[in-house]
């Protein structure tokens, strides 16, 4: 669907372009463009190099098992779900751990087995389930520290101050992962009423039933 999204978007872009006489400014922002997505992505490398293997250092120093263990508590809280010693927990925590410290490319791999882990759990294959929804939730506006990929590109761009934006991502994220946990919470209580009200239904109607029988 996004791919449609995009394709409509250019199209519609260089119709109009088009149909204004402007194809040649068209085509000169294509090419502005393609080039200036080279540039960026060649300044990207060395910045997400160095950045990535600091992370490296810190994962080796033991860093990450720390903030594993930090997290165990909060994670068993956000996934009662999900028993103790399920392989699920290992992949939630590495996912978790890799988002606060601005790891997406790392934190994604462990989100995907996270959750196909969690399917293997799962009764109704088709549904997801609450566990499910909450790792959806947590892995999207997760609470970032270093905002790795962000930093890369300032820096890329010759910003005077690029690690300015670490207070106001810490607090925004931390806004978003408040928000999205609360959504979370709430709609597992409102669906855990709707189960137990389906699941008292046919003992109702049985009674109502014998009641009028008798």
């Amino acid at each position: 669907m996004v791919n449609w999204i995009w394709l409509f978007l250019i199209a519609a872009g260089i119709l109009y372009g088009a149909v204004n006489g402007k194809v040649d400014e068209v085509t000169a922002a294509l090419f502005d463009g393609a080039k200036s997505g080279v540039t960026v992505s060649f300044g990207l490398i060395s910045v997400l190099a160095f950045w990535l293997g600091l992370m490296r250092i810190a994962e080796q120093a033991g860093l990450m098992a720390k903030l594993s263990d930090l997290l165990r508590p909060v994670v068993r809280f956000l996934f009662p779900d999900v028993p103790k010693d399920h392989p699920a927990l290992g992949y939630i925590l590495s996912n978790m751990s890799a988002n606060i410290l601005g790891l997406g490319n790392a934190a994604t791999p462990m989100g995907i087995k996270a959750m196909q882990e969690l399917q293997k759990l799962n009764p109704d294959k088709e549904t997801a389930t609450a566990a499910m929804c909450t790792l959806l939730a947590v892995n999207t506006s997760s609470i970032t520290i270093i905002p790795t990929t962000i930093l890369a590109v300032r820096m890329s761009y010759g910003s005077a101050n690029p690690a300015e934006i670490i207070g106001p991502t810490l607090a925004a994220t931390a806004i978003a992962t408040a928000a999205a946990l609360l959504a979370d919470r709430w709609y597992r209580r409102r669906s855990g009423g709707q189960s137990a009200r389906r699941s008292k239904r046919p003992g109702e109607r049985r009674e109502a039933r014998r009641a009028a029988n008798h």
